[in-house]
């Protein structure tokens, strides 16, 4: 009987729509005429989930008593004996009652596959086995209930239900999820939009991975060598020398260009372990590729070229990054062709990015301008006419005539121009003389002996040397040239470099040491500014060759190591008037960022005046005219008068007093001096006294504080003032008919605490400003103060080491969330 076929709908959080997308598929099949049953399906009280059900078979679930308990399962042995084509099988990572034929729900799937019946199962990212670390880490929240990988890649179609975070926040708030009395919670935790973002970017990559896998089984199965480039992959070749870094930030580029892409870095070791690289380079190349969200990887191969490339085809990169030898042309020549030639011989549609390895490691230099031709071309020179003469000399012997004398000579010729090409003028004249020389003595009569008897060839030899000289000439002029233009395009490169990071207002101080540094070939360059040293790049060292420019009026820049000619005096003048504009720029950014303090406490004069001026004199005016009524003589008072206008005189003085505080606690928070005394502390004993403080009883306000949370590290008393700010703001803008609610959660090591309103809410472009002091959302009303009570509160908060933000109400309204660390189980502060 041939197995059946697995189907798994995968989510990244509960409330997606698996069970709902696995019921749609078992009606639409059972309508083709597919027999499809059942078998167990957990619609958690969604009507619509459950009202898929209709219409399809549902196989009864066999009851089971633990523990006194009465639970349901799934009836393996009925649905085998049923045996339909598909069964419909949810919450694969179910974990089966004890004393059940099989420990895990997967396993029963496993035998429903055995006996031919194809199943559709669902299960959410959190319960496969190798990302529950990751989900714990993400959410806080540890799954007992996982399968393994192995099942699940078994499987013969995934498929990801998916839907957008904010999607899956709206279902939840209306309703769709979970009951209403688990909302709040379940939005301030698990469903929290980060970390539903993390959980669906999990299963995206999940099964990307899973899907790149099957491609290349497919690929190895049909004997498939070509590079199909189904997504950006790019290799990096690391040798273990000083320049890999290099390499790897820039295949990281290439990778960041694409969607999707994937660095990986390799490093070919020998077989025999000759080939030794820099351990402690490497090390620092392979934690910066793991940086860089790339994996690294070693293979052995005697033929670095050939191993990188088979690496390549086998990882099914589209391209490889590698450095250029660091080998001279001449070794290159002797050894045979290099890595990066033989990679690209071999790459085939592998695109071989070669990244030169001396400007990698050394930067940006400026050419020399010197004479026509280096020295190193005069010895080429020399080497050619020393080597190809005699076996140019030889080669005519052999092949001498009576008719030949015009093909010797113009050989010779031919090997003057050559060498006057190569080595320049005095290789040339070299050449010139010794081929005279050799074609008089081997090829004239008399022959071997050297003689000039006729002037014909006394001008043949000074034709030689005219020649000689005539080509190297145009050589050493094209060289200079050449030089020139070098020179030109290098000038042109560091101006435009300079003038780009002002033109962009980067802070360009050190990026312009440096370069000065690489550009004049210098050990180490000093910028200084008024005696004190600001930048530095290599080991500048105290020499005769320190050279002292001045940068400005009070900057001074020492270049060590090096001599400047001229031109590079000129360019050095350039660096240096844009050194010292980005030192002005620097100077003005610090004298602005002094007076953007002085700008704010002048905001906060002035909010303080006008609120002083605007709240201080009703109480004010209240209590000096209850006290003056009362000093009045010729007015006769009752007794409850009198006790009216102390109750009047009290409570003035009492806002007064609370004024003031707040007012000084607020300049302690900005002023970072808030004395904080932390504490063990339960939420038993604080709420009550902030309920108290505002006379709020259960008509008031809903609580809901589990007597089972840990308690918190917190100073009590900041922490009641705290809750009696947002309590009285959530009472001053509840809706009518409404109540408060304060609840109280626990969620990564953290307890939250959450006053929820359901009034007005604050415009998404306040959220930020509504914490800064003297800010009120209702300036018409007298009675809400001068807005410092969520600037002190969280002053307060952030003093005990928490956090306070602001969320929307599900529904409308506002939600602030005050999380403080859990004390440790020991009784301990955390």
């Amino acid at each position: 009987m041939p197995r059946g076929r697995l189907r798994v709908m995968l989510g990244a959080a509960p409330g997606v729509g698996k069970t709902y997308t696995m019921l749609e598929e078992g009606t639409r099949l059972r309508a083709l005429g597919t027999d499809v049953v059942a078998a167990v399906v957990v619609a958690h009280g969604r009507a619509a989930t459950e009202a898929l059900l209709d219409g399809l078979e549902v196989v009864p679930r066999r009851t089971v008593e633990h523990r006194g308990v009465e639970l349901t399962e799934l009836d393996l042995d009925a649905v085998l004996a049923r045996a339909p084509q598909l069964a419909l099988v949810d919450e694969l990572a179910h974990t089966n009652v004890p004393g059940s034929e099989h420990a895990k729900r997967w396993e029963d799937v496993e035998a429903m596959l055995d006996a031919g019946i194809d199943v559709i199962s669902t299960v959410n990212i959190q319960h496969i086995e190798s990302l529950n670390g990751v989900v714990e880490q993400v959410t806080g929240t540890h799954q007992r209930e996982t399968i393994p990988d192995s099942v699940l890649r078994r499987a013969d179609q995934i498929e990801v239900v998916d839907l957008a975070p904010e999607a899956l926040r709206d279902r939840l708030t209306d309703g769709v999820v979970y009951p209403a009395t688990r909302i709040d919670a379940a939005l301030s935790n698990y469903f929290r939009l980060g970390n539903l973002t993390a959980l669906r970017e999990l299963a995206l990559l999940w099964l990307a991975d899973e899907v790149d896998s099957s491609l290349e089984r497919y690929r190895a199965e049909h004997g498939i060598d070509e590079t199909w480039e189904a997504r950006e992959r790019v290799v990096v070749g690391l040798v273990g020398g000083p320049h890999g870094e290099t390499l790897v930030r820039r295949g990281a580029r290439i990778v960041e260009r694409s969607v999707g892409g994937e660095l990986l870095a390799v490093h070919v070791s020998s077989q025999d372990g000759l080939r030794e690289p820099n351990p402690g380079a490497l090390a620092a190349q392979r934690t910066l590729v793991e940086q860089l969200g790339g994996t690294y990887h070693q293979v052995v191969g005697d033929d670095i070229a050939l191993a990188l490339v088979d690496f390549a085809r086998r990882a099914n990169a589209t391209q490889l990054v590698i450095g250029v030898s660091r080998r001279g042309r001449q070794a290159a020549l002797l050894s045979g062709a290099g890595i990066a030639a033989t990679a690209i011989r071999e790459s085939g549609d592998i695109d071989v990015h070669v990244v030169s390895q001396t400007h990698a490691g050394e930067g940006f230099s400026m050419p020399r301008l010197s004479g026509g031709l280096t020295v190193r071309r005069r010895v080429y020179g020399f080497a050619v006419a020393l080597i190809v003469g005699p076996l140019l000399t030889w080669l005519l012997v052999g092949l001498h005539s009576e008719d030949s004398l015009t093909s010797e000579v113009l050989s010779y010729q031919l090997l003057v121009v050559v060498v006057a090409l190569v080595g320049g003028i005095w290789p040339a004249l070299f050449t010139a003389l010794v081929s005279g020389l050799a074609l008089d003595y081997f090829f004239v009569e008399p022959l071997h002996e050297i003689s000039i008897g006729e002037p014909l060839h006394l001008l043949a030899l000074v034709l030689f040397l005219l020649i000689a000289t005539l080509v190297s000439l145009v050589v050493d002029r094209a060289a200079r040239r050449s030089r020139t233009a070098k020179r030109a395009a290098a000038e042109a490169e560091l101006l435009a470099t300079v003038a780009g990071g002002v033109i962009r207002g980067e802070d360009t101080v050190q990026a312009l040491v440096v370069r000065t540094r690489e550009a004049f070939g210098l050990a180490g360059v000093q910028l200084f500014h008024e005696d004190e040293v600001v930048s530095t790049d290599g080991e500048p060292t105290e020499t005769e060759q320190t050279h002292r420019v001045p940068v400005g009026d009070r900057g001074r820049l020492e270049l060590s190591g090096g001599d400047l000619d001229a031109a590079d005096r000129r360019l050095l003048a350039v660096i240096v008037t844009q050194l010292d504009a980005a030192l002005e720029r620097q100077e003005l950014a610090a004298t602005a960022s002094e007076l953007g303090p002085l700008t704010e406490t002048d905001r906060v004069r002035s909010a303080l005046l006008a609120a002083v001026g605007h709240d201080l004199r009703r109480p004010l005016a209240a209590a000096t005219a209850a006290i003056t009524t009362l000093r009045q003589e010729d007015i006769h008072l009752s007794a409850d008068d009198r006790e009216a206008l102390l109750e009047t005189a009290e409570d003035g003085l009492a806002a007064l007093s609370r004024l003031v505080t707040n007012l000084l606690d607020v300049s302690r928070v900005q002023a970072g001096v808030l004395a904080v005394s932390l504490s063990v502390v339960g939420l038993d004993d604080i709420v009550p006294g902030a309920l108290d403080e505002l006379s709020l009883g259960p008509a008031d306000i809903e609580l809901d504080v589990p007597v089972a949370l840990p308690a918190i590290t917190a100073d009590g008393g900041l922490l009641q003032r705290v809750l009696v700010n947002l309590l009285s703001n959530a009472m001053r803008f509840e809706s009518a008919g409404s109540r408060p609610i304060l609840a109280a959660s626990e969620f990564a090591g953290m307890v939250q605490l959450r006053v929820i309103d359901h009034g007005p809410g604050i415009p998404g472009e306040r959220r930020e400003t509504v914490f800064l002091p003297f800010q009120r959302l209702g300036d018409t009303d007298n009675t809400t103060g001068i807005g410092l009570g969520l600037a002190l509160s969280k002053g307060f908060v952030e003093g005990m080491g928490g956090i306070l933000e602001a969320e929307d109400t599900p529904g409308g309204g506002l939600t602030m969330v005050v999380s403080l660390t859990a004390a440790e189980t020991d009784g301990s502060p955390a």
